[in-house]
């Protein structure tokens, strides 16, 4: 994880015929973190897809190097199979999902459970196990604190902790306060057209 970095360059976004937000540039190194805060509606959700590369944006430029985690409402897991199935999906693909890791993240009581009966809070923990621990050097998370308690937050912020020490870059849209050192801050409402 030692030469991620993230570039913007005079980024636009436009949805419909509305223009949420244009002129927006920032860079990011290894180890770096930047919030992105803005009221509902103002792009912060589009800002993580065009960063994860989901979303063409309207003008400007974005620039990765490194594996990118993209951690937001969509849990990309088959609703209808057992947690542990899911799982052993994506282990399959990439081979960085252990059963073990399950625990680590306080869901592994729940393999035979399937993925559609789980809790809000049980999802959101399934989905920072594929996006930040995942070995992902860019991680952009979209509302990573909704629906966790404190020790969810707690094993987010300590697993963020240590990918940032080893060099991986994070993007955080939020607009609650975040508990995480050295955070730099963007507001979208500064480039709002």
């Amino acid at each position: 994880m030692e030469g991620a970095n993230l570039s913007v360059d005079n980024l636009a976004c436009r949805r419909g015929e509305r223009v949420l937000f244009r002129g927006l540039s920032f860079e990011l190194a290894p180890g770096e973190a930047l919030q992105v805060r803005g009221a509902n509606g103002t792009g912060k959700s589009s800002l993580m897809r065009i960063l994860a590369g989901l979303l063409r944006p309207f003008a400007g430029t974005v620039e990765r190097n490194g594996s990118v985690g993209l951690l937001d409402d969509r849990l990309p897991l088959d609703e209808h199979l057992p947690l542990g199935q899911a799982f052993a999906f994506w282990n399959r693909i990439d081979q960085t999902h252990s059963p073990g890791a399950l625990a680590s993240v306080g869901i592994d009581g729940l393999l035979d459970v399937p993925v559609r009966y789980l809790s809000t809070g049980q999802r959101k923990r399934a989905a920072l196990l594929l996006t930040v621990f995942g070995y992902n050097e860019i991680l952009l998370l979209d509302e990573p604190l909704n629906g966790l308690d404190a020790g969810g937050a707690q094993t987010l912020y300590d697993q963020l902790a240590a990918y940032r020490a080893h060099g991986a870059l994070a993007v955080i849209a939020s607009h609650q306060p975040l508990d995480v050192p050295d955070l730099r801050t963007l507001d979208l409402a500064d480039y709002a057209p």
